[in-house]
């Protein structure tokens, strides 16, 4: 399976941006998909998955309100909708999927997200 995604960039504090994760490949194993993060000198941080099976979202709470996760199943593609972003959204933001939210196994190569204040 491989995973591109796109639409990082930089914002002022309080903008939008919409990221993309296309997957392609065998795909057929991976019932869920999610997106996480990493800023510089901090642990990876799972922001939000989607569930192919019954279109179910799970957020972590800093983006809650904030950010909404979808997806096109037909086309094994998934967004991110990132509104009223801060500067402590700032990081590296990684697509990934797998068969379960206690288990990934194909990530994406990245896209930076810069919010300036």
């Amino acid at each position: 399976v491989q995973l591109q995604a796109s639409g990082g960039g930089l914002v002022q504090a309080g903008g939008s941006l919409r990221l993309s994760c296309a997957a392609s490949g065998r795909t057929f194993s991976s019932l869920v998909m999610g997106w996480f993060r990493q800023a510089p000198g901090k642990e990876r941080e799972h922001v939000a998955t989607i569930s192919w099976i019954g279109d179910i979202t799970y957020y972590t709470d800093s983006v809650k309100g904030r950010f909404t996760i979808s997806g096109d199943n037909a086309k094994n593609t998934i967004y991110l909708q990132m509104n009223d972003l801060r500067p402590e959204d700032t990081a590296v933001y990684y697509c990934a999927t797998g068969p379960s939210r206690a288990r990934y196994d194909y990530w994406g190569q990245g896209t930076q997200v810069t919010v300036s204040s």
